[in-house]
């Protein structure tokens, strides 16, 4: 067998074993249900008027998702536990487990509604 023969039968293979493993991804699921999330988010944030700046506002801190949905959830959805499963979907999606993934991803599209 020459070697052009056998680099390509190498290839063949890799591509192959990579096929499964790119299949068994939810990352593109999180990442559209981690939009709307923080979509959710932004929405409430500013449907309640005004209210007084928070001490980390006045020492110059920038929000954060988890910052903004910790406010947020006295006036509506648990954003707070929404990102909390989106982490543990991240989580299963990091180590194979498709069902567990979809699974918090459907938790989190039920506290959103």
């Amino acid at each position: 067998m020459t070697s052009t023969a056998k680099c390509r039968i190498a290839i063949c293979i890799l591509l192959c074993a990579a096929a499964p493993a790119h299949a068994a991804s939810c990352k593109h699921s999180i990442a559209r249900v981690q939009a709307q999330v923080d979509t959710a988010i932004e929405k409430n944030a500013g449907s309640h008027g005004w209210a007084p700046e928070s001490l980390g506002a006045t020492r110059g801190y920038q929000p954060t998702p988890r910052s903004l949905a910790a406010v947020e959830d006295r006036y509506g959805p648990d954003f707070t536990e929404a990102l909390d499963l989106l982490d543990r979907a991240r989580a299963a999606d990091r180590i194979g487990d498709m069902a567990a993934c979809n699974r918090e991803l459907a938790r989190v599209r039920a506290v959103l509604r």
